[in-house]
């Protein structure tokens, strides 16, 4: 039953997490849309790992489990860097974050494809 619940878990991350990006890309910069789809990816992806945690019982320091862990990592900074950036209404800089963006949701989708490779 794990395994069905991680996998969507991670299906819902990519979406969101994507649908976040490419929003503030796509829609001309950082609005308070982009942050939820942010915090719900971030959210998304946690759930998704910590239950995958469960099911493997131990860290593999492998390409999968390195960029996961870095990506993980990057996200939290990213949402919290976002939210600041809305807060303090700071154009300048929101005005170079959506390359961030673009860097964070590039790596994050290492794990996620090499995940879904190693278990096949």
């Amino acid at each position: 039953m794990l395994l069905p619940l991680s996998i969507a878990a991670m299906i819902l991350a990519l979406v969101s997490y994507t649908v976040g990006v490419w929003g503030e890309k796509l829609g001309g910069g950082l609005k308070p849309w982009n942050l939820v789809f942010f915090w719900i990816g971030l959210t998304f992806d946690t759930t998704g790992t910590t239950i995958m945690g469960i099911m493997s019982e131990h860290f593999e320091m492998n390409v999968h489990g390195i960029t996961g862990l870095a990506a993980i990592i990057l996200m939290i900074f990213h949402a919290i860097w976002a939210t600041y950036i809305l807060v303090k209404k700071n154009e300048k800089l929101a005005a170079d974050f959506h390359k961030f963006s673009l860097f964070v949701w590039g790596l994050w989708l290492i794990p996620f494809f090499t995940g879904m490779i190693l278990n096949m």
